[in-house]
């Protein structure tokens, strides 16, 4: 072979077709460089980003925040003027006393009405013992007209006295009547003052979360974007006020389905992050996308045209952070790191049967 070497240029020229062989097969892990580590710099780190907004509208009197400071849960972020909402409290909290006042009479009124009823009861009693006493005058006038002792004018009296009588206790009668008809009117009018008492309630608590939504407050403990609001803006609900990130992170690998073969949930992860230094970290797999991300693309390919040409998609792993790093408080969303996974590695379960 050394003999059909004739010059230096072509000892070169031979080294570089080697070497271009050798990276190109290192380049598509080709042996004698196939591993098992596969590696993705397609990956992010990911976090909860949420935007406060407030519930009610006013003008700001307090922003006791400054941007990109870490806050408690429950730590206030903005203040909204109260002094309507205040109001609208106290409004509501008078309606509900008209209410409960309106209910208690309902409850006295019951009462009169059960006794005017007794009240009923004994009259009726009373007319009963004078239709009696005047039965009696009748039957002995009757008797003492019959023999002829008693004058025609006593007779007539004393069927006048028990008509009479009698007329007073159908008149009692339908006085209790009356009576139990007023009771039962005061029962059935008592359902709508009770809804109407319960709903008053609804709007003395809806008037009080109102109130409690002009303290705008942190969800969750974490750092703030940048402040948004200004003392004496004027806001609406759902205006974005701030953005709050939480501490809690992890990582979205989007590997090749080329590369997931072998790849189990809970194998370890190594993965570099590049605003660090390139500093290595760990993780493990978490979960593993159900679909490609392609699917959840506005615009989905069509490959159901003539010049469809094969593109390897990629596929999202989820990866956790292992948070007794010391750098893992420094992570945050958007950064960028590069994602490395040894699919020898024994644990859990495959992306196949996900």
């Amino acid at each position: 072979m050394f003999k059909l070497i004739r010059s230096p240029l072509e000892v070169i020229a031979v080294l570089v077709g080697i070497g271009g062989v050798l990276l190109l097969l290192y380049a598509w892990h080709l042996p004698p460089f196939d591993t098992s580590v596969e590696t993705t710099d397609n990956a992010y780190v990911k976090g909860y980003v949420t935007i406060v907004s407030p519930q009610v509208s006013g003008y700001i009197t307090d922003v006791p925040v400054k941007d990109y400071q870490k806050v408690e849960e429950g730590q206030l972020i903005a203040k909204i003027d109260d002094r309507i909402y205040v109001q609208r409290l106290e409004q509501a909290q008078a309606a509900l006393d008209g209410q409960k006042a309106a209910l208690l009479n309902s409850q006295q009124q019951e009462l009169s009405a059960r006794a005017s009823i007794a009240s009923s009861d004994a009259q009726i009693d009373s007319a009963k013992a004078a239709e009696k006493h005047a039965q009696l005058s009748w039957d002995r006038i009757e008797n003492l007209v019959t023999k002829g002792i008693s004058t025609t004018s006593d007779s007539e009296a004393a069927q006048a006295g028990l008509d009479q009588a009698k007329a007073a206790v159908n008149q009692a009668q339908a006085a209790l009547e009356v009576s139990r008809q007023n009771l039962a009117a005061i029962i059935v009018n008592r359902a709508s003052l009770q809804a109407a008492v319960s709903g008053a309630e609804a709007a003395v608590h809806l008037a009080d979360i109102d109130l409690q939504h002009t303290s705008i407050t942190a969800a969750k403990a974490g750092r703030l974007g940048e402040v948004g609001v200004r003392l004496g803006q004027y806001v609406a609900a759902g205006t974005q006020l701030v953005a709050l990130v939480p501490q809690d992170v992890w990582v979205i690998a989007n590997f090749k389905e080329t590369q997931l073969e072998g790849m189990k949930i809970g194998q370890p992860v190594i993965f570099t992050v590049d605003s660090l230094g390139h500093a290595e970290m760990k993780g493990r797999i978490e979960n593993f996308s159900p679909a490609a991300g392609s699917e959840f693309a506005v615009v989905k390919p069509d490959n159901a045209t003539g010049n469809f040409t094969k593109v390897a998609q990629r596929v999202g792993v989820r990866v956790s952070v292992d948070g007794s790093q010391p750098l893992s408080a420094q992570l945050a969303p958007g950064l960028s790191v590069v994602v490395s996974v040894d699919t020898d590695s024994v644990s859990g379960e495959s992306v196949a049967s996900k």
